[in-house]
């Protein structure tokens, strides 16, 4: 072997090395149990020790003593044998368990990156910052599927107002809650987006009965009649997409949407009930309410809320997906009640039906003139206003006044490809900067 070649194997052998150390880095949850069985070792060996002193003491056999004496190594010193011997042991034990956790966890590499990323990863999220995320659609699933790379404490409070498409049907028709939003936040959340979610989402587009269902909308109703309740069925049916955080319903009373409506500016004003007429109807939208009234809380949503370190409200329909969530008077009275920093993620683009010229002030100002306080810490708005939007859309713009009555923070959070939406790691990017700037790195 020459000079080099030595060189280049010393150098492989030095990085491999390091790269194994990893192991032993803060965080793991490893090194407590390597120590376990190092102790674990040696008390063995401390008892194989003594019965062979024992042993050698009371023997009286010309033979066996000298290949005793020889085997113990009596002719160096007690230092020396405990440094060899302790030595030997201690590296058998490393090579041991590295060896057997090579062939344990060989099969959990994904994506080509060693297991010792994915833990620390899964370990760093662990022990992530407490998120609630408030709202519905798909602008909550957006939020959620970039807030996940960076925590796994995430509770999404989802609006059970829908009564359109598959969700307003089964509702009707068997009484359920609607499980659409909710279906949309847990596929947002699991750990296999890639393929078990897209089965979950998976929409039927023939078929008596069938035609317009998705399979998760399906499998929650199912799981309802079979635990007995919608709330342990979306427990359930998280439990079977292995997600990360819960994902819970605002209240579990059956309520109604309904809209205040003016036709023209002169025109007087028009009732209308249902979400889904809300968006349909023609006319501006003056204020919204739920019917009933007094509509209760889930109790758990309010404990995650008085816990969370970070409360997001946001994106998603202000008056259909966003509103119907705040209106719930304990969840509201619970966040003004709450130690965390409370900020609403404003639109990137206007929506046809609901929002129509709308700035950012606008949407702020609709959040508090329903809910009668002022719960915002702050403003998320986009400042990327490149892209073409869709007809009748128009960007939504963090305006003078919102600059000089509210916190606000600007940054490019735009899906490239579809401008009228939100980039979910963009956007998890700069709330996690925003975050970071007021409490510090959070690794």
């Amino acid at each position: 072997m020459t000079p080099k070649e030595k060189n280049d194997w010393f150098r492989r052998l030095l990085s491999r090395l390091k790269l194994e150390s990893r192991w032993l880095a803060p965080g793991t949850g490893y090194k407590r149990w390597l120590g376990l069985t190092i102790i674990g070792a040696m008390l063995i060996g401390l008892g194989l020790a003594v019965v062979v002193l024992d042993y050698y003491r009371t023997t009286t056999s010309e033979v066996l003593t000298p290949i005793l004496a020889v085997l113990s190594l009596r002719f160096l010193d007690r230092p020396i044998r405990f440094l060899l011997f302790g030595g030997l042991g201690f590296v058998l034990i490393l090579v041991g368990i590295w060896g057997a956790n090579r062939s344990l966890l060989r099969p959990f590499e994904t994506g080509g990156r060693p297991v010792w990323d994915t833990l620390m990863n899964y370990r760093q999220r662990e022990k992530g910052i407490k998120v609630v995320a408030i709202g519905g659609g798909h602008g909550l699933a957006t939020l959620l599927r970039g807030i996940k790379s960076y925590t796994h404490n995430i509770t999404a409070i989802v609006t059970v107002a829908d009564d359109g498409g598959s969700s307003g049907e089964l509702r009707r028709n068997l009484g359920v809650l609607p499980p659409g939003d909710i279906r949309n936040c847990l596929s947002a959340l699991s750990n296999d987006e890639a393929l078990l979610s897209q089965v979950f989402q998976y929409r039927f587009h023939a078929g008596a009965g069938l035609e317009g269902h998705s399979l998760g909308n399906l499998l929650i109703t199912a799981m309802s009649e079979i635990t007995g309740s919608f709330e342990e069925a979306v427990a359930e049916s998280g439990r079977v997409l292995a997600i990360y955080g819960q994902v819970l319903p605002s209240t579990l009373t059956q309520v109604e949407l309904v809209g205040e409506l003016q036709e023209t500016p002169e025109g007087e004003p028009l009732v209308v009930r249902g979400e889904s007429e809300i968006t349909t109807t023609p006319g501006s939208v003056k204020r919204v309410w739920l019917e009933p009234v007094d509509v209760l809380a889930y109790p758990p949503i309010i404990q995650a809320i008085l816990n969370a370190d970070l409360i997001l409200i946001g994106p998603g329909s202000l008056y259909t997906s966003i509103l119907p969530n705040l209106l719930v008077k304990d969840l509201t009275e619970a966040i003004s009640a709450s130690k965390a920093e409370t900020y609403y993620i404003c639109n990137v683009a206007t929506q046809r039906g609901e929002t129509d010229g709308f700035n950012a002030s606008d949407h702020v100002a609709v959040l508090e003139e329903h809910i009668q306080k002022r719960i915002l810490n702050l403003v998320l708005t986009n400042r990327n206003f490149k892209g073409e939007l869709g007809h009748d859309t128009d960007w939504v713009v963090a305006d003078h006044y919102l600059h000089e009555n509210y916190r606000v923070y600007e940054a490019d959070v735009v899906d490239d490809l579809y401008p009228w939406r939100h980039s979910s790691k963009k956007l998890a990017k700069a709330i996690i900067n925003l975050y970071e700037e007021r409490t510090g790195p959070l690794y």
